[in-house]
């Protein structure tokens, strides 16, 4: 069947593609490029609560993510913290995404939820990883 053939490249490419778009808007917000924190052109200031450890969860989650290593706790870690990004930051204005400004939030949740769910795909370092495992280290014995 054609989804048996095709959904482990998809998956990877929709995982490495979230991944990217994470790690650039951390690196936004962490160091002032590709247009800055919110557009302003600034980085957020070192240890500012939430914003620059928000950003460093973007830019490690991210990159993980990308690449496909530690890709479930990656992926949670960053799905969580576009969830309280949504209800502490957006939410508060309007009850909908498209009203409060937290589409990007939402989005991003939900996709790396998906990703955690469905691990990182055929192309991932954590595969390549996984299948140069020695067999007599993936079983236990007592």
């Amino acid at each position: 069947m054609l989804t048996d053939r095709i959904g482990g490249p998809a998956l990877s490419l929709f995982r490495a593609v979230v991944g990217l778009l994470f790690l650039c808007h951390g690196l936004a917000s962490l160091l002032g490029i590709l247009g800055g924190s919110r557009g302003t052109g600034e980085a957020v200031p070192l240890g500012e609560w939430p914003g620059w450890w928000a950003a460093l969860i973007q830019a490690v989650c991210g990159g993980l993510v990308l690449v496909g290593l530690l890709t479930r706790p990656a992926a949670l870690l960053a799905s969580g913290s576009m969830a309280y990004a949504y209800f502490v930051v957006h939410q508060p204005d309007a009850l909908l995404p498209l009203r409060n400004g937290g589409e990007l939030a939402v989005l991003f949740c939900w996709s790396f939820l998906l990703i955690a769910v469905f691990g990182p795909g055929a192309w991932a370092l954590d595969t390549l990883l996984r299948a140069r495992r020695p067999a007599d280290s993936r079983s236990v014995t007592v």
